[in-house]
Parts: structure tokens; C-alpha cells; sequence
């Protein structure tokens, strides 16, 4: 499967995210966590997929299976809402 490159870059920017889970990208784009993972690797630097492979591996929150929250989406405690926003108030 060929990705363009806006999908491309929202693969990366979906990995990333701590609550994204690999299940999620294989949903909207239908690719397995070990396509992401040579996306990965192809498209950063060493560095940074050396960092992201550290972040990710054995992260709960990057399988869908391994969550302790079930249905919905997380929410912080700290999360306010959003105030001065206009559309917010229509």
C-alpha cells in the first residue's frame, strides 16, 4: 500500500501520540503495528526512532488490548473546558 505523503505524516504524527493505538492506525490507514514501525524507521532520523521505539515498546496505551479503560476516550482529570472559544458557545 502506498501512502501519499499527508498520510504519511498523519501515520507519524497517530504513532506518536501516547493514546493511539496501533489498532486505530490499522483501522484508518490498514496498517499492521510492524508497517508503522518501518514507516518509522524509514522517514526519522536514527535518533528519534531509537527514541520512539523506547517510548513504545511495552507501552499499555499503544494497544487497544492492554488498556485499563475500556470504552471512550481519556480524559485528564485536569482537563478543563475550553473557555473564550467561540465555537464552544453556539
Amino acid at each position: 500500500m502506498s501512502l501519499s505523503i499527508v498520510q504519511k505524516d498523519r501515520v507519524i504524527e497517530m504513532a506518536w501520540e501516547d493514546r493511539t493505538t496501533f489498532e486505530a492506525i490499522k483501522f484508518q490507514f490498514g496498517l499492521a503495528e510492524q508497517d508503522v514501525i518501518e514507516i518509522m524507521r524509514k522517514e526519522l532520523k536514527v535518533n528519534s526512532f531509537r527514541r520512539w521505539r523506547e517510548r513504545v515498546q511495552g507501552r499499555k496505551t499503544k494497544h487497544e488490548k492492554l488498556r485499563i479503560f475500556e470504552k471512550g476516550r481519556f480524559k485528564c482529570s485536569r482537563q478543563r473546558q475550553i473557555t473564550q472559544n467561540k465555537i464552544s458557545k453556539r
